[in-house]
């Protein structure tokens, strides 16, 4: 923001001529609807046309007193305050808008500025209740805005300490957003300013020109009338009268003629009073009296039943064009949002507006400052909701947005947050039941494996054991087989002897020699009996001894495996009954 210091002297027509180009802050209040000076209409046409309005000798001596007051004052207030003080003229550009302030003084640092108003009974009671009118308030908000000051120092006097009144200002955020507000709406109402045609000055209504004198006078008969002339002429007269009425002058005229319509019916019955005081009875006199007075009172009643229907007709053109001028506005800011976001707005404050009031043109001001506030409330609503817009990133989150798009933006941001941690705890929630899923899942799947692992392996052993058991069942059967043949080659052995011949003695059969006799190794043997082992140790404790070494192999008698496989199959036998005794 690029403030601007403007070196012109305040009143000259360099001054004048800045002021053309810019809003200036004394036409805020105007520009708000809020000035007692000038309307709004006015200010538009003025900043459109560039005619100023005639400053007449009662103004510019209010002005001339305001001047000599605001130099007299000065040093009153400098020493108020503690600081000089000096008339600047300023400018700054914000959002297109060329915003001017002519400030009655501001200090050397800048951060005090003063505004005077010649001495009013009225400031001073509100400067007694601590508050500023709005058709002051606006001025100094925009002084403040354009200068870049802290505060203000706003009185009214009339050049003397003790008819100087003052108090601080300082700058309201609700007002100033209303200021620039207003002036963005005034800078487009501007644009497509229509001049309207020239007016007069206020109109005080026409009557139509005076009928001729009725002069009657009669002795017993008519002796003397112009009422055939007075007739036609008044006849012409009630056709030409105006029953169009637009503007506040047809209006006017309209009431006046009412009035002089009761006015001849009223002459006209002093006419006929006169002649019935001079005559009895005569007939033609008093119908064409008659005739005359009922027409005056016919375009009487149909003026006066127009004037009222018509006005009432303008009053709502007025309202009803308002009305769609301002949901022709906020037809076009939806456009811009890109939905029907925009509130309903009530129309009912411009019919509001007008009560009361008389004249047409005060009527169309009205409204006319009425319209313009409630566009830059659309325009304040538009632009919040487009910013409320704009924070969001998933409109999945706003269903509802056109009923919670308005929501102050501290309040619209929390209601998006809450939905968001809304969301994500849904969300979380989900994500933890699907793992919960997934892991039930996984837990079944390996209870599944496990079990079928647990199946297999079960499956893998009972053949390992069947194949096993076949395998002793054999090996058994083998054992069996051999203890049968050792047992049928020893009862043969017991036979054989018990046969022999009792006188010749027994001799002892002599051993093979050791050399000559087959050995096998301790693995051998194993191998023979397995799956069952035995060691070297084992093979004594049953009777068993080695017969040498091959190296590290233990060496035995090939005829020994018989004897030994007996000999294991005896202890195994015993093994049931010794448990049995044991236990």
């Amino acid at each position: 923001m690029i403030r601007i210091t403007h070196q012109v002297v305040q009143g000259s027509p360099e001054w004048d001529a800045l002021r053309a180009t810019c809003f200036t802050a004394s036409e805020a209040p105007a520009m708000a609807g809020v000035s007692k000076y000038q309307s709004r209409s006015d200010l538009l046409k003025q900043k459109a046309t560039g005619v100023k309005p005639e400053i007449d000798e009662h103004t510019q001596r209010r002005f001339d007193a305001g001047h000599a007051a605001e130099a007299a004052a000065r040093p009153i207030v400098e020493g108020r305050i503690g600081d000089e003080l000096f008339p600047v003229t300023m400018s700054v550009e914000i959002d297109g808008l060329k915003l001017l302030a002519s400030l009655d003084g501001m200090t050397m640092l800048g951060d005090v500025i003063w505004e005077n108003k010649l001495l009013n009974d009225g400031i001073v009671d509100d400067i007694e209740q601590g508050q500023i009118h709005d058709q002051y308030a606006y001025q100094i908000e925009q002084q403040l805005l354009v200068s870049g000051a802290d505060r203000c120092y706003f009185t009214t006097s009339d050049g003397t300490p003790e008819g100087t009144f003052g108090m601080w200002y300082q700058s309201v955020p609700e007002v100033r957003e209303r200021l620039i507000a207003g002036w963005k709406q005034f800078a487009k109402d501007l644009a497509e300013y229509v001049p309207q045609s020239a007016e007069t000055e206020k109109p005080i209504g026409h009557a139509p020109e005076t009928l001729p004198a009725l002069r009657i006078e009669v002795t017993g008969m008519v002796t003397a009338s112009n009422l055939d002339a007075f007739k036609s002429h008044a006849l012409t007269v009630f056709k030409g009268i105006k029953t169009d009425l637009q503007t506040d002058a047809d209006f006017a005229d309209a009431e006046k003629t009412v009035k002089w319509c009761s006015e001849v019916e009223g002459k006209l019955e002093a006419a006929k009073s006169h002649a019935l005081s001079q005559t009895a009875s005569i007939d033609e006199l008093f119908r064409t009296i008659d005739s005359i007075k009922e027409e005056a009172r016919a375009v009487r009643l149909k003026l006066d039943k127009l004037v009222k229907s018509e006005k009432e007709a303008r009053k709502l053109q007025i309202v009803t064009q308002a009305q769609q001028a301002l949901v022709a506005h906020v037809a076009a800011l939806n456009i811009r949002l890109g939905g029907n976001y925009m509130p309903a707005h009530s129309t009912g404050l411009f019919g509001e507006a007008i009560k009361g009031l008389k004249s047409l043109d005060s009527m169309r001001d009205k409204v006319s400052v009425v319209l313009a506030n409630a566009k830059v409330g659309c325009n304040e609503i538009a632009d919040r909701i487009e910013a409320n817009r704009k924070t969001v990133e998933d409109m999945s989150l706003c269903p509802d947005f056109a009923q919670i798009c308005t929501k102050a933006p501290d309040d619209f941001a929390a209601t998006i947050l809450v939905r968001i941690n809304a969301r994500k705890e849904a969300e979380e929630r989900r994500l933890e039941a699907e793992r919960q899923r997934i892991r039930t899942e996984e837990e079944a799947k390996a209870q599944r494996a496990a079990r079928e692992a647990q199946a297999e392996m079960d499956r893998q052993n009972a053949v390992a054991r069947a194949a096993e058991q076949a395998k002793l069942d054999a090996e058994r059967a083998e054992l069996q087989r051999q203890q049968a043949a050792l047992e049928a080659n020893r009862q043969r052995d017991e036979a054989a002897k018990s046969t022999k011949p009792a006188e010749q003695p027994a001799v002892e059969p002599t051993p093979a020699p050791a050399e000559s006799e087959a050995k096998v190794t301790l693995g051998q043997i194993n191998a023979v009996i397995a799956p069952v082992q035995i060691s070297a140790a084992g093979l004594t404790q049953i009777g068993i001894q080695s017969v040498g070494r091959d190296r590290s192999a233990v060496l035995y008698r090939e005829s020994d495996v018989p004897r030994i496989c007996a000999a294991l199959i005896r202890h195994l036998s015993a093994l049931p009954s010794q448990q049995k005794q044991a236990a």
